[in-house]
């Protein structure tokens, strides 16, 4: 560590015993993942912070390139985090971290290539994400290996502007083509825990190969986030999703509740809402205390309806309609708890039209049995992958007219 930052160190330690003040929170960690249309960098603090993304042009008399920088009050960068982080993937060269004054920190993106970047934050733990776009000045190298473990079904290459005379649309404008399933939880992260140790987990993967199958079956390229009992974090999840250019994501739950006679299928898109039962679900599925959801909800809040936000409620109900009705054909009964609104990382995270279905109760008894067997979590996948086929067909004039 250098005598400067050694005497920028003593100095803020200084001032929190005169003041009487705890140890500043640090700069925990920094991770970033490479994807074709982009990269991610992830920032992760011992407190809260808001903040912003400033951009400097290249200086090229003291042979600076240009960069970004977002500045974090009331945070430290700590003792770890001494050297630059190297990039080099065609997009970013680097990330350093510095201290900017006594009670800041500062983070610089040195950049390759630049078009345009997004800035986001979420809580438990706190995290900066900041995902920077643009042409790479050479391919981008291999994803970090717990990604690489669900490389896509069909090798569905990043499209080309003009590879086949499609128009630059948004997500939600191209039909579903692509589609990323997402087995909730996995390796440490167990889920739910239901009747007879069943774990949500297993399930969810269960289901979603299942669905992989028959989504291919349909002629849909798919992108799994796993395929195997794996630690997947909420950016990697969603960074995979994005990279592959996924026109939806659909991610795989299993609910579960205090009382054991709660039971039904229930699917939910992205928006604000104080609905009691939606927090307590968010919150499990989010990995966090119902307290923790109040900075999500704000965010949200700021959120306007946009047409992924109108793509993903079209999405939701033909999904949930194809489900309940499915199921109620091959058993007789399921209970319709509905097609919702709320606050999930996973979903605030995706920028394509996005879903996250509890295809029942794990606390319930008579569901847990369904669930653990392998046929009725065929009969799931197979009106999930109905239900994508007809949000397909519904959203394909929309495309056609797109096109004209």
């Amino acid at each position: 560590m250098s005598r400067a930052r050694l005497f920028t160190w003593g100095l803020v330690a200084a001032q929190a015993v005169l003041l009487g003040a705890e140890r500043p929170a640090e700069v925990r960690s920094i991770q970033h993942w490479s994807y074709p249309e982009f990269t991610r960098v992830a920032i992760e603090l011992a407190r809260p912070a808001v903040t912003r993304v400033e951009r400097l042009p290249a200086d090229t008399a003291a042979g600076r390139p240009e960069r970004l920088y977002v500045d974090l009050p009331r945070i430290w960068v700590g003792r770890q985090l001494d050297a630059p982080i190297p990039v080099g993937d065609g997009l970013l060269r680097g990330v350093r971290v510095g201290q900017f004054t006594s009670d800041t920190a500062r983070i610089v993106i040195d950049l390759e290539r630049y078009d345009r970047h997004r800035l986001r934050t979420l809580t438990n733990p706190d995290r900066v994400l900041l995902d920077v776009y643009g042409r790479r000045g050479r391919p981008a190298p291999a994803p970090l290996p717990g990604v690489a473990a669900a490389p896509p079904s069909q090798a569905p290459a990043v499209r080309p502007p003009n590879g086949r005379g499609e128009p630059h649309l948004p997500p939600g404008l191209r039909g579903a083509r692509l589609v990323v399933v997402d087995a909730g939880h996995g390796g440490s992260d167990p889920g739910a825990i239901g009747a007879g140790g069943l774990r949500e987990k297993d399930v969810t993967l269960g289901v979603a190969l299942d669905l992989e199958e028959r989504l291919l079956a349909r002629g849909f390229q798919v992108v799994m986030t796993r395929r195997r009992d794996q630690t997947l974090s909420l950016e990697e999840r969603t960074a995979l999703a994005e990279g592959a250019g996924g026109d939806v994501f659909v991610s795989i739950h299993v609910n579960a509740a205090p009382r054991a006679n709660a039971h039904g299928i229930e699917t939910y898109y992205l928006d604000r809402t104080h609905e009691r039962h939606t927090l307590r679900v968010a919150a499990r599925e989010n990995g966090v205390p119902a307290t923790a959801l109040d900075p999500l909800q704000r965010a949200v809040a700021g959120l306007r309806v946009s047409e992924v936000g109108m793509q993903s409620a079209s999405l939701a109900r033909a999904v949930h309609g194809e489900l309940i009705q499915g199921v109620r054909e091959a058993f007789g009964s399921v209970t319709n708890l509905g097609v919702k609104q709320g606050p999930f990382h996973v979903l605030f995270l995706s920028g394509a039209p996005s879903i996250l279905v509890e295809v029942g109760f794990l606390t319930n008894r008579e569901e847990a049995r369904r669930l653990r067997t392998r046929w009725y979590r065929s009969v799931l996948a197979e009106y999930l992958a109905r239900g994508l086929s007809r949000y397909r067909s519904e959203s394909e004039p929309v495309l056609a007219a797109a096109e004209r």
